[in-house]
C-alpha cells in the first residue's frame, strides 16, 4: 500500500541524529541530514524536472514534481537555517532539465540559495551542470572526516546518494515501504529527496557492496521520528 509522505516536523517534535565517522547529524524527516556544528544541510537526489522528462517521451505524469519537491525543501531550510547546503547529485533529472524550469521555479532556487553557500554535486543523471544556477558545482566535496559524493564507494566516511534506499517492513500485521537512511556509523547511503523518485530495496546486492554484510541499519522515515531496524529484518 501507498505510504504518504512524513509530515512536517515542527516545534517540539522528535529529532533524530545519525552517527558517521564519529560525527553526529540530525535526520530530517524528508529525507535530509543537518550537520550542526558545520550549520551544513545536506539533500541528495532531487530529480528535478522528472515530469517534464518522462513527458517528452510520451509518459504523462502529473507536472508539479519540482514545484512539490522545491516546497519540501524549503521547509527543510526554513527549519534548520543552514549556512551551507549541499546537494548530493542527480538534482536535476535529466542534462537538458535545468532548461525546462519556470522561471518561477528558477526564482524559488535563488531564494533557496539566497546567504547561504550553495554546492552542486555532480551526478550520472546531472553530470556537467550550467554554470548559471547559482552556487558552485563539484565532483564531490571533504569536510573533516566526512566525505560527500553522489555514487557510493563504501570508503568510511562517506555521505552518498544515487541508490535510493528504501525498506519495506512488516508492523502489526501490515506491510509497509518507506524511503530510508542506510548507515553502519562508518558511512551512509540518503534517501532520495525528490517528490517522484522511486526507491531500492535495502536488501539488494547494491547495499552489500557498499556495507560488506547485512548488518547496517535501515533507518527508516517515519511520522513523527525514524525508526531504526536492522538491514536483515527488512525486505
Amino acid at each position: 500500500m501507498p505510504i504518504p509522505d512524513p509530515s512536517p516536523q515542527r516545534g517540539g517534535g522528535k529529532q533524530s541524529h545519525l552517527t558517521i565517522a564519529g560525527i553526529s547529524l540530525v535526520a530530517d524527516l524528508h529525507g535530509a541530514l543537518f550537520w550542526e556544528d558545520q550549520s551544513l544541510l545536506v539533500v541528495s537526489d532531487l530529480h528535478l524536472e522528472k515530469g517534464s522528462s518522462f513527458a517528452a517521451r510520451g509518459v504523462l505524469l502529473p507536472p508539479y514534481d519540482t514545484v512539490a519537491t522545491l516546497s519540501r525543501l524549503a521547509a527543510v531550510i526554513a527549519r534548520h537555517d543552514p549556512r551551507m547546503v549541499i546537494a548530493l547529485g542527480d538534482s536535476f533529472h535529466d542534462r537538458t532539465a535545468h532548461e525546462r524550469l519556470s522561471s518561477p521555479d528558477r526564482a524559488a532556487i535563488a531564494a533557496l540559495q539566497a546567504r547561504r553557500d550553495w554546492i552542486w554535486i555532480c551526478g550520472n543523471h546531472d553530470p556537467a551542470l550550467p554554470s548559471d544556477l547559482g552556487g558552485v558545482v563539484a565532483s564531490e566535496v571533504a569536510i573533516g572526516p566526512i566525505s560527500f559524493r553522489h555514487e557510493p564507494t563504501g570508503a568510511a566516511g562517506e555521505i552518498a546518494g544515487h541508490l535510493h534506499p528504501k525498506a519495506r517492513v512488516t508492523t502489526r500485521g501490515r506491510s509497509m515501504e518507506r524511503r530510508c537512511f542506510a548507515c553502519d556509523g562508518e558511512r551512509a547511503v540518503m534517501p532520495a529527496f525528490g517528490a517522484y523518485t522511486g526507491g531500492l530495496s535495502i536488501r539488494d546486492a547494491a547495499f552489500a557492496k557498499i556495507f560488506g554484510t547485512p548488518g547496517f541499519i535501515a533507518h527508516v522515515l517515519g511520522d513523527h521520528r525514524l525508526h531504526s531496524i536492522a538491514a536483515s529484518r527488512c525486505y
